[in-house]
């Protein structure tokens, strides 16, 4: 269990909020939020880089819920956006423009218009191509695009290959060899303003070398530019702190991480830009579900949940852990089970071969580390509506988004005339 949730007196409660209560509101499968734990994982990584000049951007595709923006934008937060869609979010949630900043390898020219209109901060630029496409944009209209370039500084972070992104057969930023080149090219066209360097390795990564090898490049390229003339004022260097899924897990605390990024930044004119998403906002969400079915197989027992891979996919995506516990302690017998969705597909499961207490039809499971890449990456899958957000705060708890209906799902179709 994780700041925000806790047994209370045998059952599952949210802050304040027992679970079930919110079940009997909203229907179940729902995701919750907890609002203390989105405070209390912002202003501990606040607080470890306070002493230096930092600019914390939360990463929006972790978590966009308006009502989860709004209190990052609140607790001071900029915002690491890979969309013009999360761009509109971040405006809606009151977010500050100029604490944006605007990464991805496939901006499109009414993305870049967007960015460049609402005055954010810069454009973590990926590619030659895009480099040039941005400053054409720029230019008509009338303005310049502040940038940093992505770098891709060849580094293992030690994590899964879908969430590695700063090794050379990446997709993602330019190779660190051809750098200078482009930087050079970039600070001759005219609607382009250099600004910054970035790198993001990875996600999910426990070991700090990673970070600490990425930074001592890319304050070396800074140096170098420095030395042709060009001021390089930020340094971003990404996200990727990993979260505890199962117990034996144990990344870096904050402050732990903070000391060793500042020791290779404090003394540089340089200053940071971090772009934390799932260390703020995974532990601090659950999803919640109810049994509707236990099945005996000849090799297998199932608990069929009415939650699904369409609405958490990460472990038929990434075959993930996620720590999955019922609403009220139990000390019944455990037993081999696989947890399984409702959906059309063998890949819908959020547990397999896990011991697990005996539950029966109606009971609640509460499966946990749900807050980020959960309710994002949820889909229509099979015609299932989407599932609502809740967020607690102390002994209340607000809808932040209804629960889809069979009216949303065919929202925007439309049958031609020639079918009628």
């Amino acid at each position: 269990m994780y700041y925000g949730f806790n047994y209370k007196k045998g059952e599952f409660y949210a802050e304040g909020v027992p679970v079930r209560e919110i079940a009997n509101a909203v229907g179940t499968p729902c995701y919750i939020y907890s609002y203390s734990a989105l405070k209390h994982g912002f202003e501990k990584l606040h607080s470890a880089f306070s002493d230096i000049e930092a600019l914390i951007c939360f990463s929006v595709k972790a978590n966009s819920n308006l009502a989860v923006l709004r209190a990052f934008a609140n607790f001071g937060s900029g915002f690491d956006i890979v969309s013009g869609g999360e761009l509109f979010r971040v405006l809606n949630a009151g977010g500050d423009p100029s604490k944006v900043v605007f990464s991805g390898v496939g901006k499109t020219e009414e993305e870049m218009r967007f960015g460049i209109d609402s005055g954010i901060l810069f454009f973590n630029v990926e590619s030659l191509e895009e480099l040039y496409v941005l400053d054409g944009v720029a230019r008509k209209e009338g303005k310049k695009a502040r940038i940093a370039i992505r770098i891709n500084p060849d580094i293992d972070p030690k994590t899964h290959p879908y969430i590695s992104t700063g090794l050379k057969k990446s997709k993602f930023g330019i190779e660190i060899e051809r750098a200078l080149d482009v930087y050079r090219e970039a600070v001759n066209l005219k609607g382009i303003e250099v600004v910054g360097i970035d790198a993001h390795i990875g996600s999910q990564i426990f070991d700090v070398s990673p970070f600490v090898e990425s930074i001592r490049k890319l304050v070396q390229l800074a140096d170098t530019l420095a030395k042709e003339g060009v001021d390089i004022e930020y340094i971003d260097i990404g996200g990727g702190i990993g979260i505890q899924y199962r117990e034996d897990e144990k990344p870096p605390p904050p402050d732990l991480f903070a000391q060793a990024v500042k020791r290779e930044i404090a003394n540089t004119p340089y200053k940071l830009v971090l772009e934390p998403g799932r260390v703020l906002v995974g532990n601090a969400g659950i999803l919640l579900t109810k049994v509707l079915y236990t099945k005996v197989g000849a090799l297998k027992k199932f608990i069929v949940v009415d939650a699904a891979m369409n609405d958490l996919i990460r472990p038929a995506f990434y075959d993930s852990y996620h720590e999955i516990l019922t609403a009220y302690e139990s000390d019944a017998k455990r037993e081999k089970v696989d947890i399984v969705g409702p959906v059309c597909e063998s890949g819908d499961f959020l547990a397999r071969d896990r011991m697990f207490p005996v539950v029966k039809r109606g009971d609640l499971l509460v499966v946990q580390s749900a807050g980020a890449y959960g309710f994002v990456m949820s889909s229509n899958y099979n015609s299932r509506p989407r599932a609502p957000e809740v967020m607690v705060k102390g002994e209340e708890f607000f809808v932040v988004r209804r629960r889809e209906t069979y009216e949303d799902l065919i929202r925007g179709e439309e049958i031609p005339g020639f079918l009628r």
